[in-house]
Order: C-alpha cells, then sequence, then structure tokens
C-alpha cells in the first residue's frame, strides 16, 4: 500500500514539475515578415508541450491584403496586446525579432503582468522616447530607408523576395517613425533576455551589437548564437535550443 502511495506520489511531483517547465510562447516577427516565419518554430516547440501563438500583424504576411500607409507602432503594438487579451494568456514568454523589439517593448508597457519573460531575438531596445529611427541613429536609418519608400511603404531591399506567398512584403514606414514611450516601472521586474546572432561569429561586428550592449547596461542576460539574423527560417533546431537557455 505505502509502496503504491509513494508511486503515486512520484508520478506527480514529475508530471508538476514537467508541466512548470511548459511555456506559453508568442512571437513577435520583424518588419516585412509574418507569423508565417514561425511556422516550423510552432511544429516543433508544440511537439515539446509547449503552447505556441504566432501573430501576424496589421498589413503584413497574411494580413497583406490590409495595408496601408496610415498602419504605426501603435497599431501593432494593440495587435499583439489584442491577441494575448482576447485569448486570456498569464506568464507568457513574449518573444519580438528585429522590428519586433519595438512592439514587445509596447506590449510590456501595457501589460507587464501578463509576461513572465521577455526575449529579444537581434532585436531594438529602445530607449523611451525612441523611435526606431532615432534607436537607430535617424541620419543612418533615413539614409538606408527612405531610398526604398514607395506611398508609405518599405520595399523589402534585403534580397531577392519570392513570386509567391509565403514571402516579405512592403511595410510601414510610419511603425518606425512613431515614438514609443517607455515608463511602467513594472516592466524593470519582468526577466528579460537578449540574443544576438552572430553572422561572421564576431559580437563586435554583429548588426545588433549596439542594441545587445544596452540590454547588457540593463543587467539583462546575455545569450550569443551564431548565424544570419533569420534564424527561426534558417536554423530551427538551433533557434530552439537557444531559447531553452533562455532561464
Amino acid at each position: 500500500m505505502i509502496k503504491h502511495f509513494l508511486f503515486f506520489v512520484l508520478l506527480l511531483f514529475i508530471n508538476v514539475r514537467a508541466n512548470a517547465q511548459k511555456q506559453t510562447y508568442v512571437f513577435v516577427h520583424g518588419a516585412w515578415g509574418g507569423g508565417w516565419e514561425y511556422k516550423m518554430v510552432d511544429s516543433m516547440l508544440s511537439a515539446q508541450g509547449h503552447q505556441v501563438y504566432r501573430p501576424t500583424m496589421t498589413g503584413l504576411g497574411e494580413r497583406v491584403h490590409l495595408a496601408n500607409s496610415e498602419i504605426n507602432l501603435s497599431t501593432h503594438i494593440q495587435d499583439i496586446v489584442n491577441m494575448i487579451l482576447f485569448e486570456n494568456l498569464h506568464d507568457i514568454t513574449l518573444v519580438g525579432h528585429s522590428y519586433g523589439g519595438m512592439v514587445i517593448s509596447g506590449v510590456a508597457e501595457r501589460i507587464p503582468e501578463r509576461i513572465a519573460k521577455l526575449i529579444y531575438l537581434d532585436a531594438f531596445v529602445p530607449n523611451d522616447g525612441e523611435s526606431l529611427f532615432t534607436a537607430r541613429g535617424e541620419n543612418e536609418a533615413r539614409a538606408m530607408i527612405m531610398p526604398h519608400v514607395k506611398d508609405g511603404m518599405i520595399e523589402y531591399f534585403f534580397g531577392p523576395t519570392k513570386p509567391t506567398p509565403p514571402t516579405d512584403v512592403p511595410h510601414p514606414l510610419k511603425t518606425q517613425t512613431e515614438t514609443l514611450s517607455i515608463k511602467n516601472p513594472a516592466v524593470k521586474s519582468i526577466q528579460s533576455f537578449y540574443i544576438l546572432m552572430l553572422p561572421s561569429g564576431d559580437a563586435n561586428k554583429a548588426n545588433f551589437a549596439f542594441f545587445a550592449q544596452r540590454a547588457k547596461e540593463r543587467g539583462w542576460k546575455m545569450i550569443e548564437m551564431n548565424g544570419d539574423h533569420y534564424p527561426m527560417r534558417n536554423q530551427v533546431k538551433n533557434f530552439i535550443i537557444t531559447l531553452s537557455k533562455c532561464k
């Protein structure tokens, strides 16, 4: 009888521990992209028992039919906030890639109580009052982006796009020029991580080294990963291993 009881307690402990390790991931894609980028990540994490959400922000991905030049950063922040609220998610791990760092920073300002972890994946880390343009350095940003703007939309300019979906699509300019207010003290209590991608294996030459340094100065845990800017597209297994180190 006692053996059966102890066996039951052991099974219960194992089950509780396993469930405690399961996470609810919300992936926020970068400029030009969409939730489609995380399809394989979703499949692999779901197979491990995690919950995965990969929303596409207004005007991008499968929501490209809603694209217009009036979409701004606030629109995309509201997209993610609404998804979290309407799905009634709590204790989430919120992952923002590239431009998505601006978005998750705004989401954290709005609903910090819903977030257990923030993970910035090769992403922008804004200070209070900055836009993506000013965070990057406005002159540099304008020189890089404005030649590719047409009718208030930024064409993808890092290489060819595919003729059929899924593919990168034009991104609303106003999402990168609207400033973000960062004042909520509750955000500082959220466990935060920064994953810096190393295309050449040298952290000093990484494209987002400046923002990784900001994250380091804020006391976030730093993780480096070899590879290009899109690990969710090009090295899914290694990306998931890297995510598991965010603890």
